[in-house]
């Protein structure tokens, strides 16, 4: 192996991040099941880096050209002892060892940085099965020491949903929450509602299936919030958002969906839950009919919605379904403990 150089990238370096980004997208390109991210999308994440979390891009190269990116993201508010990190290699570098040569490198910095529990994802064909044995990504993963903590899979609904169709699931959750209201918006998280949307989102983390993963729920308050908000809109992305309120005006149920400009025919589908106490009044297909409503209504042009979902995560999966949601890629999270 011709000797790979690791080094910091800089986001405010526009020639080293675009390179950077170049050698991450043609990695993700080569199976075209991922989601990856955009370029602008990156460089204000990696650029903004706030109080939630800590996030460094490294570049590895070869006589002066990328060939493997990686990057790692620690949070500051919780979940203290996990690190999350992504490494890609160029195709027609593979199998040279420079893609291990980058985890181990993220290794590093996550031990430095006081992290004992590594995670990781990749993508695989959903023909090739839960466990994506034999197929790249899930292989390369187990190379390195990581197992699969939890099987997710990749949805995509083709756009518009007609109406009829929204109408029709609309009437069949209404009878079931006649004690619940609805609320839609664009944009930022009114005022009023902010306090309870923080606290309902911040344990998705937990509440959604975490098979092997080693989470605890995130510390989200407002000004958490609000800090979130203004990197979206500095990314280019829009969202879309519906919760469900009780008869005390609490928020015990929200959807959202992300648009961006950078890729103006595609959508995603981020959050979806229910509050425990107020599960069993069809208020995951009420929030979400609704919000996929609003989207539709303001993007028009918007001509897929994509989501993930754990495999396990039966209730979520069948209002998918029931929306015409169906299945095209699996993604593996993955998990290591750092000796």
């Amino acid at each position: 192996m011709r000797d790979l150089e690791i080094a910091e990238v800089d986001p405010f370096d526009d020639t080293r991040f675009d390179a950077w980004y170049a050698a991450y997208l043609a990695a993700e390109q080569v199976s075209g099941l991922g989601s990856p991210w955009q370029l602008e999308e990156l460089r204000v994440q990696m650029q903004e880096q706030g109080r939630r979390r800590w996030a460094q891009a490294y570049s590895g190269a070869v006589d002066g050209c990328v060939v493997t990116a990686g990057w790692i993201q620690t949070p500051l508010l919780d979940n203290l002892e996990r690190a999350q990190i992504s490494a890609h290699t160029v195709p027609d570098h593979r199998r040279r060892g420079h893609g291990t040569a980058m985890v181990r490198h993220l290794e590093r910095v996550a031990r430095e940085r006081g992290r004992s529990v590594v995670g990781g994802e990749t993508a695989w064909a959903h023909a090739a099965g839960a466990d994506g044995s034999d197929e790249p990504g899930p292989e390369f993963a187990r190379s390195v020491g990581f197992e699969l903590a939890l099987g997710d899979i990749k949805r995509e609904l083709r756009l518009p949903v007609t109406e009829e169709r929204l109408a029709a699931l609309e009437a069949e959750a209404a009878p079931h929450h006649t004690a619940y209201t609805l609320r839609s918006w664009v944009g930022p998280v009114p005022d009023d509602l902010v306090e309870g949307w923080a606290a309902l989102t911040s344990t998705l983390m937990t509440e959604a299936p975490t098979g092997d993963l080693e989470v605890e729920a995130e510390a989200i308050d407002t000004a958490v919030v609000r800090e979130a908000e203004a990197m979206i809109a500095k990314q280019g992305r829009t969202k879309y958002n519906t919760v469900a309120l009780d008869p005390a005006g609490e928020v015990v149920a929200y959807s959202d969906i992300a648009i961006t400009i950078h890729e103006p025919d595609g959508a995603y589908q981020w959050g979806t839950l229910v509050r425990r106490d107020a599960r069993g009044h069809r208020l995951g297909l009420a929030v979400k009919v609704a919000n996929l409503r609003l989207m539709q209504r303001e993007q028009p042009d918007v001509l897929r919605l994509i989501t993930y979902n754990a495999e396990v995560n039966s209730h979520m999966v069948a209002v998918n379904d029931r929306l015409g949601f169906v299945p095209i890629a699996r993604l593996g999270e993955f998990q290591k403990h750092l000796a």
